[in-house]
């Protein structure tokens, strides 16, 4: 029965497109032309064009452009944006780059230096958060929000917190949080957090392999699963098992007790 719904939805579909192009004719050069923008997730700039691990995901939604190397295992999630234009951008393996983060490099500053934007293995950028021309390395962390302006140096460990304002030429040392505007030592890093810093990592790496998964699947695909979702409710937990979510369901969705036999 399914298949059957699918089928004539197609049809459906088919026909209205069908209509709308003799719409157009009918129209003649008076017709409504929708001007389509491609979005192109890797693209080249001058002679430089992004190299992408093919074990790395990449979100539709992100743009990686001219010299920008991604390791094997990290991904780069939606909405962001890793320029290379004017210098190069390396991200190494197992590494994150949350939602809507620009990561660019510096050409030029008052200093005269030329800044690359070096990024080492498994680590977490946060959300929304601005690296510009620095160098964050293996296993620190920068937290949501956060800026890291040119010449910046993170080191192993390392934590950034959220919505910080690194100056120019800061160096954060092993095991220490900044945070503030502008960023200042806060504290150590307890022995759990630093943990909690490689579990993020990992965390996200296998989140990525079911976006992946799910991207990389046909319309015809993914309108066929709905149907099938709206038939079968246990196909959501299938997907949260995929994804090592746990639903909690609230109080007062909660199905009642049976009460005792009397």
């Amino acid at each position: 029965m399914a298949k059957a719904f699918y089928a004539v939805g197609f049809w459906i579909r088919e026909t209205g497109q069908a209509l709308d192009r003799l719409g157009c004719r009918l129209q003649g050069n008076y017709f409504f032309h929708e001007q389509i923008s491609r979005h192109r997730t890797l693209m080249n700039i001058f002679d430089k064009a992004p190299h992408v691990h093919k074990e790395a995901f990449v979100a539709p939604s992100a743009s990686l452009i001219g010299d920008v190397e991604v390791g094997q295992g990290s991904s780069i999630w939606y909405g962001c944006v890793l320029r290379g234009d004017a210098n190069n951008v390396q991200v190494g393996s197992g590494t994150n780059i949350q939602d809507n983060s620009v990561v660019h490099v510096a050409k030029s500053n008052l200093s005269g230096k030329v800044f690359p934007t070096i990024i080492g293995d498994n680590v977490t950028v946060g959300h929304s958060a601005v690296l510009q021309g620095c160098t964050v390395e293996d296993e620190a962390f920068v937290g949501m929000g956060a800026t890291l302006l040119d010449g910046v140096v993170v080191e192993k460990h390392g934590m950034v917190a959220a919505g910080a304002l690194v100056r120019q030429n800061t160096r954060i040392p092993c095991g220490e949080v900044w945070g503030g505007n502008p960023a200042k030592f806060l504290r150590k890093l307890t022995d759990e957090e630093i943990a909690f810093i490689a579990e993020s990592a990992a965390n996200y790496s296998n989140l990525a392999k079911a976006h992946a998964v799910e991207n990389a699947k046909p319309l015809e695909k993914i309108d066929f699963e709905k149907v099938l979702h709206k038939k079968f409710a246990h196909e959501g937990d299938e997907h949260d098992s995929m994804l090592s979510v746990t639903r909690e369901v609230p109080p007062e969705l909660a199905p009642p007790s049976p009460t005792p036999a009397q």
